[in-house]
């Protein structure tokens, strides 16, 4: 039978929650995606106008819609992140997951074993975790291994063969990390008792550890055994000690599971926080590969499925910044202030802190990747039409209203291009007076680049607030450039960005990489026309006095600065020196200017 036609496909959706799926004309999946509605959430892809450009291109490319109903939303949850995962779909977000993690496992055994492991085998054993440290996974070891003395050996140690003494102790017996059941020292129960104490604390609950422990600290101390209540008194120290770095909210918050995402045009970054007693036993973030603009709202869903999927929790209730869908079974709570907010803005942290980490390793890494993201993140935050690969920024120095000077620098992929910095010497303008400098040297600037058929950047950037943009723009208009190059200027409060024909400015988050970058070109351009300034003045004071001896003209005074270096070492010269470089004539009248002071 032939697969009906997309309109017929449309027109006999259901209006039933499930997944739907699009493929192509080589029957090749393209998309999988989940829908309360499944006839609305489809019907909306081909009737309505999409602003990202991959989600055109995805409409256009559909052949045929499969779709499976489900009962109710959070299956619908569950199944398109199962076949995401499977299928992989070429316009779906990318769930990385390139690792397996560690466990913590109680054997299912006489006298269970308690040890990490990366495989999980359904023997009947009991699995704690997975965490996403090797580090949490020994110290947790070590922890218990202190406080609770287990077998390390593998032995089968049945009743039978106990009784007929076929096992003997090891050194970790004599060592007193063992107590011996491999001979009867420890009976079945009082180990089982070790081992339900163990669970507890791998569930984040110290209290009744320390309620036991501090019973058996008094009872030894009451029969006058002080070493043994010293040794439970240690015990009860390392555990505290524990609880106190592991618990950072009220211990009344358990079997929480807490989400937060932080994203970028490319990316999404999902920190999740497992919350037990109020402890955190688990923290993890997912990098997200945005497909087709998605929003937060949908990255976070897809990505909550995914983690409490891949960290098999069963966790009732769960802390987001905002309102999400995950069915009937999941409290979502949005919390506002108190111990449930502290804990929400630790999650968005440590999601800032993760995402800050990857732009660092991708710098050293993948370079491309880092000036993509930061490319495209600036046309976003700047609003502008086109992603600004060059730009150039100018700056005038005009310092006590002596010798004007300006600098142009410029920056390409977000990175400052030296060979390319421009200094200029005021030439039309008389005294200080920036608006008309900075017409001059934007105008000289893009004459220059237009007659050599030289590229033009993508944005330029003014140091200064309206007056100064108004100035750059005239040179722009009388060049026909207007409207080809995007312009703003930066006023001295550095947050506040002017554009052309706009009296209200722009202000960007201080704490956003668009605005490091521009902070970055106009301290450059500031350090660039200072320099350059300090260099004319120096230059300019040293030739003034060594043209004011008599018969000495301009070319004697580069002739002894090449010869010399500087001016001082001129002054300080013996006579015979100057001799060698302007003959003796001139010579004797700098050595007499400078000696009969």
């Amino acid at each position: 039978m032939d697969t009906p036609n997309l309109d017929i496909q449309l027109k006999t959706l259901p209006s039933q929650p499930g997944v739907y799926q699009y493929y192509d004309k080589e029957g090749a999946i393209l998309y999988v995606g989940k829908a309360k509605n499944l006839k609305k959430r489809v019907s909306s892809y081909f009737t309505k106008t999409h602003d990202n450009g991959k989600t055109r291109v995805l409409v256009k490319k559909i052949a045929s819609i499969k779709h499976i109903v489900v009962e109710t939303e959070t299956d619908a949850l569950l199944l398109e992140n199962n076949l995401i995962k499977k299928h992989m779909p070429r316009y779906n977000v990318m769930l990385k997951d390139d690792k397996s993690y560690p466990w913590i496992c109680i054997k299912k055994e006489r006298f269970p074993r308690v040890f990490s492991t990366r495989r999980i085998f359904k023997d009947g054993s009991e699995y704690f975790g997975p965490y996403t440290s090797m580090k949490t996974v020994s110290t947790l070891l070590d922890l218990i291994k202190g406080l609770y003395p287990l077998r390390t050996c593998n032995y089968h140690l049945s009743q039978e063969k106990i009784d007929v003494g076929k096992y003997k102790v090891c050194l970790e017996f004599h060592l007193g990390n063992c107590k011996g059941a491999c001979e009867g020292l420890e009976t079945e129960q009082e180990y089982r008792n070790n081992v339900k104490a163990i669970k507890e604390i791998l569930k984040g609950n110290f209290k009744d550890s320390l309620v036991q422990f501090k019973m058996q600290m008094k009872q030894f101390a009451e029969n006058m055994l002080f070493e043994e209540a010293q040794k439970i008194k240690e015990k009860i120290e390392v555990l505290e000690n524990y609880q106190a770095k592991s618990t950072i909210v009220n211990p009344k918050i358990s079997n929480v599971d807490v989400f937060s995402i932080m994203s970028d045009e490319s990316y999404g970054y999902v920190n999740f926080l497992q919350l037990s007693y109020g402890s955190i036993i688990r923290s993890h973030t997912l990098e997200v590969k945005k497909k087709l603009d998605e929003t937060d709202l949908q990255l976070l869903e897809l990505a909550i499925i995914e983690i409490r999927q891949r960290f098999n929790s069963n966790s009732k209730e769960v802390y987001v910044p905002f309102k999400v869908d995950l069915g009937h079974d999941v409290k979502v709570t949005v919390p506002k202030l108190g111990d449930k907010k502290h804990i929400l803005d630790l999650s968005l942290r440590n999601a800032k802190y993760y995402r800050m980490e990857r732009f660092k390793q991708d710098k050293i890494v993948d370079p491309d990747r880092h000036a993509n993201r930061i490319m495209a993140q600036m046309k976003a935050d700047l609003r502008l039409s086109g992603e600004p690969r060059h730009i150039e920024c100018f700056d005038n120095s005009n310092i006590q209203g002596t010798h004007p000077v300006a600098a142009c620098v410029v920056f390409k992929n977000g990175k400052p291009s030296k060979k390319d910095y421009r200094h200029f010497n005021i030439k039309t303008v008389e005294g200080p007076d920036d608006f008309a400098s900075m017409e001059e040297v934007v105008y000289r600037r893009y004459k220059r680049l237009v007659e050599e058929q030289q590229p033009l950047p993508q944005l330029i950037i003014i140091d200064g607030g309206k007056g100064q943009l108004s100035s750059a723009l005239k040179s722009l208009d009388a060049l026909n450039l207007r409207g080809k190059i995007a312009i703003i200027g930066i006023a001295k409060r550095l947050e506040e960005l002017f554009y052309p024909n706009d009296p209200i400015p722009l202000y960007l988050d201080k704490k956003s990489e668009t605005l490091k970058i521009i902070q970055q070109l106009r301290n450059e351009a500031h350090r660039f026309g200072i320099e350059h300034h300090r260099n004319k003045r120096s230059k300019s004071a040293l030739n003034t006095e060594l043209e004011t001896i008599s018969g000495i003209g301009d070319k004697t005074v580069v002739e002894l600065l090449k010869h010399f270096k500087s001016a001082k070492r001129v002054a300080n010269a013996k006579l015979d020196e100057l001799e060698a470089v302007v003959g003796l004539s001139r010579a004797e009248k700098i050595y007499n200017y400078y000696h009969n002071k």
